[in-house]
C-alpha cells in the first residue's frame, strides 16, 4: 500500500441539540479561519473574495438549520469536516473549488431556468424535419 493510514478520531455525539449547535459554530469558526489559505493555495483571488466564500459557507450550512437530530447534526458535520479536510489538504483542484463554491453561489445556468425547450423554434424545426 503506497500510503499510511491515519488513526482517525470520531468525535463523540453530541448529548443535545444545543451542544451539538455549539459544534456547528465552532465548524463555521473553523472554515472561516482557514479561508486565507484556501485562497492562496487554490490561487482564488481573481475569482472571488473571502467575504463571498464566507456568505456560501453559512448559506450551506442555513440550508440544514431545520434539522434537529442531533445525530444528524453530528453525522453533517463529520461530512462537513472531511470536506474542509480535503479542501486544505489541496486534495481537490481549483475548478472543483470554483464550480461547486462559487459559481454555485450566483446559482448554475443549467439548472433552475425557466426556459420551456419545446417553445424553442430551433428545436421545433429540428423536430419537424428528422421525423419521418
Amino acid at each position: 500500500m503506497a500510503f499510511t493510514m491515519r488513526a482517525v478520531k470520531v468525535p463523540p455525539n453530541s448529548a443535545s441539540l444545543e451542544e451539538a449547535r455549539h459544534r456547528v459554530f465552532d465548524f463555521f469558526r473553523t472554515a472561516c479561519r482557514s479561508l486565507p489559505s484556501v485562497m492562496e493555495i487554490y490561487n482564488l483571488d481573481d475569482v472571488v473574495t473571502i467575504s463571498q466564500l464566507r456568505s456560501t459557507i453559512s448559506a450551506q450550512i442555513r440550508q440544514n438549520a431545520h434539522i434537529t437530530n442531533p445525530k444528524v447534526i453530528d453525522m453533517l458535520l463529520l461530512k462537513g469536516e472531511e470536506e474542509l479536510s480535503n479542501i486544505t489538504e489541496h486534495a481537490k483542484q481549483r475548478h472543483h473549488i470554483i464550480g461547486q463554491y462559487v459559481v454555485e453561489q450566483s446559482g448554475p445556468h443549467d439548472k433552475g431556468s425557466t426556459k420551456d425547450p419545446s417553445t424553442s423554434e430551433f428545436l421545433k424545426n429540428f423536430y419537424t424535419s428528422n421525423y419521418f
